[in-house]
């Protein structure tokens, strides 16, 4: 297949949107969310034509001309774009399957549901878009539309106060990162006179890489998540629908950045230096506020956050492997990244679509509300725990293949690096450690409190299994993590094949010759041995028990045989320890109306706790309440008095009139 056929393919999938926008909108309700899928899977399937075409082995390069202001538009898709491309597909292809028994049509405004199916297929054609397309300001015009659309599938339950002020949120966040990409962009321009992205790599061959990377970072950090630019997630995926969140856990943002890194030249020991230092600490921050969080979806978003920290620590790793001009190092780095950027997209929308399965049945995001729901919903508490499981990093499953390798990489730079990056190198290993520990902790505190012990409240419906649309993606999914668990050097050797912009090809077969991933091929083995020896005792078990008969008994009640579903773990207990001992990270808020002095009959009243974001908290909300503050001094202008606007107006009239006679105006 050629190039020009690869245009065409991209292009049939701007003919299938605007064809397929005119569906969404003369159906009728029930069929929209039908409509959406089908066009999502034809651009999926179109759009991943011209991917396959490259991870074959081919390329794909083309220029549009003749566009007058834009000049000259490139569009080029590598081998890490084409890999990304596909992965955008299957997500999105399983989101809106997910999306048909998701929403309920019979409760949603005919307008709403249109321009929700309409967003959703625009948003999905943004991202591939933002992929390939490599024209500064057609760049900036692609994320300007994938960051509206994105905002109008949040705000789709647009009634809801909190729903707005979250899509307000998102909004800003992502403008104020589109400004400062677009400050990196101008100084480009500036230099190498070219809207090009290859001009970047030009940019970087000579001058100081620290400066232009630094704004990239903050630019595409805000659309990552990385802290302190991550305080929109916890709202967004709060408050969007479940598919969105799910969508969204693919983190364009990283990609883009990582299109950048391969463009750097120079400076990488410093840069690898900050990067893994910010990294870590967003990776603590992150997973440390997920586990004391009781709302279930912030939990997940936060530990979105610990999973970008935990992906820009092999980025800075890899860095500092170049640095060093250690391949190897560089190769686990960069490569632990990558991986763990594919992970991520994977487990992250399992445990969106289990927690949504949750909501869209009990209709609360509480889990101090929830308890024994592995007994109405069996196949979403085994769908939930395989995605805690996963983002733990405990085999078989595909995250506990890229943190292998991340944590191969600390160990290969502690033997090869100065005592400074040492010390560096050895905190981080140690702060990736208890990353993992903390996130285990997390998720056995979600998964304990939600699907085990004892109903903690009375449900108003009735709670049973979401339907098959819901759960199918969910299943495929888990035999894509199994893959990775099972088969990790058939995509571990993909991901190092990305890295030629880095490491040259002779360096990459050097370092498979010195057995560097030997490792990484064992892990393979040992979860199939793993699951093959689980296996076998189940088997065992059940031969030797099925002939006898089971008695069911009550256990011993510990002299208490009164059982009350106060009495067991909620999720503030489970953490309330934790919480206090990070207390400085961690802010607990506390909502109590005192009593006063001459109540002597006080009335009931309930107390409440909960946990802020300490950068929303102190840093934003503290400069807009600083700032509201001294924008109030200056009230008494504006005071409704006719007289003393005419008095303003006369003296303006006189400092003109003055301003004339001395020659200043």
């Amino acid at each position: 297949m050629s190039e020009f056929e690869g245009v065409h393919f991209l292009a049939l999938t701007l003919l299938i949107t605007f064809v397929g926008w005119l569906l969404i909108l003369v159906v009728p309700n029930q069929n929209k969310s039908k409509i959406q899928s089908l066009l999502i899977v034809l651009n999926s399937l179109f759009s991943s034509i011209p991917s396959i075409q490259v991870i074959r082995g081919g390329a794909f390069s083309h220029v549009i001309t003749g566009l007058g202001f834009f000049g000259d538009i490139p569009l080029r898709i590598d081998l890490f774009s084409a890999w990304f491309m596909v992965l955008i597909n299957v997500i999105f292809a399983l989101s809106s399957f997910y999306a048909i028994g998701y929403i309920d049509p019979t409760k949603s405004k005919k307008g709403n549901l249109s321009i929700h199916w309409m967003g959703f297929v625009l948003f999905h054609l943004s991202l591939l878009w933002v992929c390939f397309v490599q024209n500064f300001l057609a760049f900036l015009m692609v994320w300007e539309i994938m960051s509206l659309s994105g905002w109008l599938l949040i705000i789709y339950n647009n009634q809801n106060a909190k729903v707005i002020k979250a899509g307000v949120n998102y909004l800003v966040h992502m403008h104020i990162g589109v400004a400062v990409v677009t400050i990196a962009f101008l100084w480009v321009i500036v230099s190498e006179k070219s809207m090009d992205f290859l001009a970047i790599k030009t940019f970087f061959s000579h001058h100081d890489n620290r400066w232009l990377f630094l704004l990239f970072f903050i630019g595409f950090g805000f659309k990552s998540a990385f802290m302190p630019f991550h305080t929109w997630s916890p709202y967004v995926q709060t408050h969007a629908p479940a598919h969105i969140s799910a969508v969204m856990a693919v983190k364009i943002g990283l990609f883009v950045l990582f299109k950048i890194v391969f463009f750097v030249q120079q400076d990488y020991l410093f840069i690898g230096q900050c990067l893994l230092t910010a990294s870590l600490l967003t990776a603590l921050f992150g997973i440390i506020n997920a586990s004391v969080h009781r709302n279930y979806m912030e939990l997940l978003a936060y530990s979105s956050v610990e999973n970008v920290g935990i992906i820009g620590s092999g980025i800075g790793l890899g860095f500092i492997g170049l640095g060093y001009q250690n391949h190897v190092l560089a190769i686990l780095g960069f490569g632990s990244a990558i991986l763990h950027l594919l992970n991520h997209s994977l487990f992250k929308p399992l445990l969106f679509f289990a927690a949504g399965a949750v909501f869209q049945k009990t209709n609360t995001r509480n889990m101090e509300k929830l308890g024994g729901l592995i007994k109405q919903m069996p196949k979403t508490a085994f769908i939930f725990l395989a995605g805690a499981l996963a983002i733990g990093g405990l085999p078989p499953f595909n995250g506990f293949v890229s943190e292998f390798v991340l944590y191969s990489g600390f160990v290969v730079g502690i033997k090869s690096v100065t005592l400074y990056d040492a010390v560096l190198l050895i905190s981080g290993l140690a702060g990736i450690s208890v990353v993992g520990g903390i996130s285990i902790y997390a998720f056995t505190k979600s998964f304990g409190v939600i699907f085990l012990g004892t109903p903690r409240a009375i449900y108003t419906q009735t709670i049973e299994e979401p339907n098959k649309y819901m759960r199918i993606p969910s299943y495929l999914i888990i035999l894509l993590m199994l893959s990775i668990g099972f088969f990790p050097m058939l995509y571990f050797k993909e991901v190092v094949a990305m890295l030629t912009p880095f490491v040259p090809m002779a360096h990459i077969q050097e370092a498979f010759q010195e057995n560097l991933m030997h490792p990484v091929q064992s892990i393979g083995k040992f979860a199939l041995l793993f699951i093959a020896f689980t296996t076998l005792i189940v088997a065992l078990r059940y031969y030797f028990v099925k002939k006898h008969t089971s008695a069911m008994q009550q256990t011993w009640g510990c002299g208490y045989v009164a059982p009350s579903a106060k009495i067991q773990y909620t999720g503030k207990s489970f953490s309330k320890t934790f919480g206090k001992l990070l207390n400085k990270l961690v802010l607990e808020m506390k909502s109590y109306k005192e009593l006063e002095q001459r109540e002597y009959f006080p009335e009931a009243r309930k107390h409440s706790a909960f946990y802020t974001d300490m950068f929303e908290y102190r840093i934003i909300d503290g400069s807009t309440n600083n700032l509201n503050y001294f924008m109030n001094r200056f009230q008494f202008i504006q005071n409704g008095s006719l007289q003393q606007y005419i008095v303003y107006g006369l003296v303006f009239i006189a400092l003109l009139f003055l301003g004339t006679i001395l020659n200043i105006l």
